[in-house]
């Protein structure tokens, strides 16, 4: 693979860059410098943005609306949305459930779903998770019993992430007994607005209201809502997760953290001296620095030889997502480390881009040392889920080493 970008992607990364200058808002590139909470109307807004100049769906096929990048395009826009201060674009839609829709779904669901996918119209969400049901997903229990030209669905899914601002959920739900688990599981659109959807929030470790328990209560959903055949949802869900794995790389984001942390630790004085200057916090520097850039090749390499191949991700994005996963908490501690006692416990309020710290507290809210405490906390969750370090590890012994 030829690591230097040619005269034609350099000029498509000028292109962004100027498209970015132009077009980013400042409220929502100031939330992303100084690490404020984004609500759903800037990632909406941002969406919309995307949408209007054609690129709201970089690797999508035009047929479907889509830029149609290669990989390295690909690469290249979230390397310079990130460094940008842009918000990344909700995955659960664009590519998650979109891939699906493309491979599996009816024309009647890909001509409704899709188009209102890629504008910013509905909102998506992930139903796979139960209670007792993560790791081995196959034995989810939340059952979906025909009925005439609907099915009845009745269940809990759990760890829903951001299922509070969704219109739709995509949901693995069971439709047999017979035979071994993962055979009678389908695919199912549901509609968040349903009678008998019930949301409730979990309040993670940091405070933040991110993740969310569903409840389905003889839910009626139309049998137009499956997806491909039923009790074959499994292998739907499978090529969803490479999918997903892929993403959890997290390159640009990565590359942006990075780039705060030598930021803090250049400004951070050690007993008059920036901690950058430590050569032992600066090996630690160097030593995660070195593991991302190989992640990225890594990551380039996977997608390229799937580009090339037409096919959905295989069993290397387990590689991908133990290692992405293991970066961005490495540089989340780091972070932590280097601002000390200035990385604040939790504050609620300091979190909105409006709020003004009281003079006690002023000092520490430099433009350079945001509220990280929250942040550090939230990171511990990316070696579980998509499937947790463990799993990934069971996935390369048995599909790429044949152990």
């Amino acid at each position: 693979m030829d690591l230097n970008y040619t005269p034609e992607q350099q000029s498509f990364r000028n292109e962004v860059r100027a498209f970015l200058e132009a077009e980013l808002p400042a409220d929502i590139r100031d939330k992303i410098r100084l690490g404020r909470r984004l609500h759903k109307d800037d990632l909406v807004r941002w969406q919309k943005i995307l949408y209007r100049r054609g690129w709201g769906a970089g690797m999508w096929p035009k047929r479907y609306g889509g830029a149609a990048w290669n990989v390295v395009e690909q690469h290249i826009f979230d390397e310079e949305v990130a460094a940008a201060g842009a918000p990344p674009q909700i995955p659960f839609a664009l590519r998650m459930v979109a891939p699906v829709l493309m491979t599996f779904a009816t024309a009647a669901q890909q001509s409704y779903f899709l188009p209102r996918i890629i504008c910013g119209e509905d909102w998506w969400c992930q139903g796979y998770s139960e209670p007792g049901s993560g790791s081995d997903l196959a034995s989810l229990r939340t059952s979906a019993v025909r009925e005439a030209d609907h099915y009845l669905v009745n269940g809990q899914k759990t760890w829903n992430t951001l299922g509070h601002f969704a219109d739709w959920i995509f949901c693995l739900v069971r439709t047999s007994n017979d035979g071994r688990p993962q055979q009678g599981i389908s695919f199912l659109l549901i509609d968040m607005k349903s009678p008998g959807v019930t949301v409730r929030p979990i309040i993670t470790l940091e405070g933040e209201h991110e993740i969310n328990d569903i409840f389905f209560d003889n839910v009626r959903v139309p049998v137009e809502n499956l997806v491909g055949e039923e009790n074959k949802g499994w292998t739907y869900a499978k090529f969803l997760l490479s999918h997903e794995r892929t993403n959890n790389a997290g390159i640009g984001n990565c590359k942006r953290a990075l780039k705060r942390l030598k930021e803090i630790a250049s400004k951070q004085l050690v007993s008059g001296v920036p901690l950058i200057e430590d050569s032992r916090f600066r090996d630690r520097i160097a030593r995660v620095e070195l593991e991302l850039m190989a992640l990225e090749i890594t990551n380039l390499r996977v997608l390229s030889a799937v580009s090339g191949e037409s096919r959905a991700p295989g069993p290397e994005v387990s590689l991908l997502k133990i290692k992405g996963s293991e970066i961005i908490q490495q540089l989340a501690e780091l972070q932590m480390h280097a601002l000390g006692h200035d990385a604040l416990p939790y504050i609620h309020d300091a979190l909105e881009l409006e709020w003004v710290p009281e003079p006690m507290l002023a000092d520490h809210y430099a433009a350079y040392a945001p509220p990280l405490t929250g942040h550090y906390f939230n990171q511990r969750k990316t070696t579980i889920y998509a499937g947790s370090t463990e799993i990934q590890k069971n996935i390369i012994s048995k599909m790429v080493l044949g152990l």
